[in-house]
């Protein structure tokens, strides 16, 4: 069932995208799903497990579910010290 989200994209991935959000529609399970999707869509290369990802203000897992009318923020990582 498809379902409409929210993503905003912070740092690199909003440089990369050339937006600040989007609402995409799609048949996604979970948080690595949108992930997968917007990489797609906008040619990121980064590797899953060095981002983070929140789901409606929350940290949350790659695994956690996302449902219609969610607000997915992903993360780049930071380097710094």
């Amino acid at each position: 069932m498809s379902k409409k989200i929210t993503v905003r994209y912070f740092a690199s991935f909003r440089e990369q995208a050339g937006i600040e959000s989007e609402i995409i529609e799609a048949d996604l399970d979970n948080a690595a799903d949108v992930f997968a999707a917007t990489s797609a869509r906008h040619g990121s290369t980064e590797p899953l497990g060095h981002c983070k990802v929140a789901i409606n203000d929350e940290m949350a897992d790659w695994a956690s579910p996302v449902n219609d009318g969610d607000v997915v923020l992903l993360f780049p990582p930071v380097a710094g010290g």
